[in-house]
């Protein structure tokens, strides 16, 4: 399920590192704002390379491809929400090349015929 949101960054968090069982690892979180009559703000998780492969800026307008995923810590759940691919603008050109027209109705003729003979009375 490829989920895009799109909107302004708020706000870049720190950068956050450090060493792990895999090795090294680093994250920066941002703030994306999602416009509407009541916009939300979606704190979204770079990690390791993509953070200098696809960075963002405040200000920006971005559209942002995650993943989410919850995690059970001593009886306690977790969710992230992680960027895997963010894209400058609004990736309506990108959302329009993956999404196929709605199928057209244009020539289509239902036949009533099948339907005269339907009796309609309820049982209730």
């Amino acid at each position: 399920m490829d989920i895009k949101l799109t909107g302004n960054v708020v706000q870049i968090l720190k950068e956050q590192g450090g060493q792990g069982k895999n090795g090294p690892w680093r994250k920066r979180d941002f703030i994306l704002e999602i416009p509407g009559k009541y916009p939300k703000k979606v704190c979204i998780t770079q990690w390791g390379d993509n953070i200098d492969q696809q960075p963002v800026s405040e200000g920006a307008q971005v559209t942002v491809s995650i993943d989410i995923q919850s995690r059970e810590h001593n009886g306690n759940w977790y969710t992230d929400v992680k960027a895997w691919k963010v894209e400058a603008g609004t990736g309506e050109q990108n959302a329009a090349i993956q999404s196929p027209p709605p199928p057209s109705t244009e020539g289509f003729e239902l036949d009533t015929r099948e339907f005269d003979d339907i009796d309609d009375d309820l049982p209730f």
